[in-house]
């Protein structure tokens, strides 16, 4: 046999290997293949194939396995069974470009999957194989690198302390400066699932400069990077007040708010989420931001968002509230009464429920002008039907008592109070009849009406059911009236009148 002849078999021994990882790769884009390739062992032909010395299949290789981890955990923990990760680890040490973003593709696939699948990329070296990759003159080979490191470190705060300590962030930051847009995405993608953790983890990211970049880029135009950016700020500023300083610090109002009108329903949320995150800590950040003009525009935010979108809104004003009672008159003067109202009454989610009952609590706990405009806003009747409906959940029935008991505390509103004095249950009626107690002695008209709304009536039938500090409270009002207009109004009066009549004698 020539030479000529001996080289033909190669030549066709490496066009089947070709035309088979290509036809694998190919194979595993469809769902309905992948359990047919892992019946008929494609892992262990792969394999072999990932240390071929032809570089294109390599890639298509890796490709190829990087599709069938992606597609389940089953497929990923196969992939690491095989031992494959060893592999490709040493791939992305090679030379060639394609082969290192394919291999970079295989370990994210796998990564995503779980913790335990990301521990086992961990462990096979891949964090010291990958870092190199983010300082490639190649963007996409970055972009696959942080890809990677990004769904490494999602998962734990270990597998994220790991992923700190083989110096990513760093890198990370410096292609968040690259001008391409997708690198951009995926970095500020990658430091969010570092942050989101702890406070050591984001203060890790805010150390190496991050914020200064990331802030910039809240008025880009590219939306799935504003998504990026407000999500990784969210997670670094809702630690600790420091950090969330920090995210302020870098002048991110009033451009944030901007946001909340985007076009992208992605951003809308996630910079609601971001100023729901600087919110919380003090007042001083919470004055901060109605100054920036924040309370009109997270309420209008929480008017124009559906479902579970509205619930970081509905949270931000809650925790704006809260501080003061200036504050709260801020969101009230801001109209922002009905919205929370609105998702109070329509959203089918109880724990979107319950968040407006919490923020609607929180403005109206503060003095009686602010529970006065929750009572004209009709907050009180749908507060109480949210707390005493068979279908709410324990949460929605606890913060509805709750925001009731807060707003009725400062209630002195008596319109308001008396449809609630009927249609209560007898844990509420106390609270009601606490307020009763404490204005009518002072309020002439509001005696007289109390009597014409046929309150003191009602009162008096109660009189005869209940007992303990319900009686105590009856007892307080019936003395501010005459005995025998509150005798006039008992249950017993027209029966003892006509005994009178029977006791009466006309001729005596």
């Amino acid at each position: 046999m020539s030479g000529v002849s001996v080289l033909q078999h190669f030549e066709v021994y490496q066009k089947s290997r070709v035309a088979f990882v290509q036809a694998v790769a190919e194979a595993a884009t469809r769902p309905q293949n992948i359990e047919v390739m892992q019946n008929a062992g494609v892992m262990q032909l792969l394999r072999p194939l990932l240390l071929d010395n032809v570089p294109s299949i390599q890639q298509s290789a890796a490709l190829a396995l990087g599709r069938l981890a992606n597609y389940s955990e089953d497929l990923a923990e196969a992939v690491v069974g095989n031992e494959i990760l060893p592999q490709l680890v040493y791939s992305l040490s090679e030379q060639n470009r394609f082969v290192k973003k394919a291999a970079s593709f295989v370990l994210r696939a796998v990564a995503k999957h779980s913790p335990d699948l990301a521990q086992a990329v961990v462990d096979s070296g891949a964090l010291d194989a990958l870092v190199p990759c983010l300082e490639e003159f190649d963007p996409t080979v970055k972009e696959a690198a942080a890809w990677a490191i990004g769904y490494i470190a999602q998962h734990t705060a270990e597998l994220a302390q790991a992923v700190v300590d083989a110096g990513t962030v760093a890198l990370l930051v410096l292609c968040i400066q690259e001008p391409e847009i997708t690198l951009k995405r995926i970095s500020a993608s990658a430091m969010s699932d570092i942050c989101k953790h702890s406070p050591e983890l984001a203060q890790a990211v805010v150390d190496a400069g991050a914020v200064a970049y990331l802030a910039p880029l809240i008025v880009h135009p590219d939306a799935k990077l504003k998504r990026q950016v407000c999500s990784c700020l969210a997670q670094i500023a809702k630690h600790s007040v420091d950090l969330a300083e920090v995210v302020v610090e870098a002048e991110i109002f009033p451009n944030v708010l901007n946001c909340l009108k985007d076009t992208d329903a992605f951003v809308r949320k996630n910079a609601a989420t971001c100023i729901r995150e600087v919110a919380k800590h003090t007042p001083e950040l919470a004055k901060l931001i109605v100054n920036s003009g924040g309370a009109a525009a997270l309420v209008d935010y929480v008017s124009e968002a559906q479902g579970n979108a509205k619930l970081p809104g509905i949270m931000a004003v809650g925790y704006i509230a809260a501080f003061s009672e200036t504050l709260a008159l801020a969101i009230i003067v801001s109209k922002g009464v009905a919205p929370l109202k609105e998702a109070l009454v329509t959203e089918p989610e109880d724990h979107i429920k319950a968040a407006s009952a919490w923020s609607l609590g929180q403005i109206g706990r503060h003095t009686s002008d602010h529970a006065r405009a929750l009572a004209e806003g009709d907050v009180l009747r749908h507060l109480l039907a949210c707390m005493v409906h068979q279908d709410s959940s324990e949460d929605l029935k606890t913060k509805s008592k709750r925001a009731l008991k807060a707003i009725l505390a400062k209630c002195t509103h008596l319109q308001a109070l008396q449809p609630l004095l009927r249609e209560a249950p007898v844990k509420v009626q106390k609270y009601v009849l606490k307020q009763f107690a404490s204005i009518l002695p002072h309020d002439v008209e509001a005696r007289r009406a109390f009597v014409q709304n046929g309150g003191l009536q009602f009162l008096q039938e109660l009189n005869e059911t209940v007992g303990g500090k319900l009686t105590e409270f009856i007892q307080q009002i019936n003395s501010c009236y005459p005995p025998e207009i509150v005798e006039y109004y008992s249950p017993n009066y027209s029966k003892r009148l006509l005994e009178k009549i029977e006791d009466y004698s006309p001729n005596a």
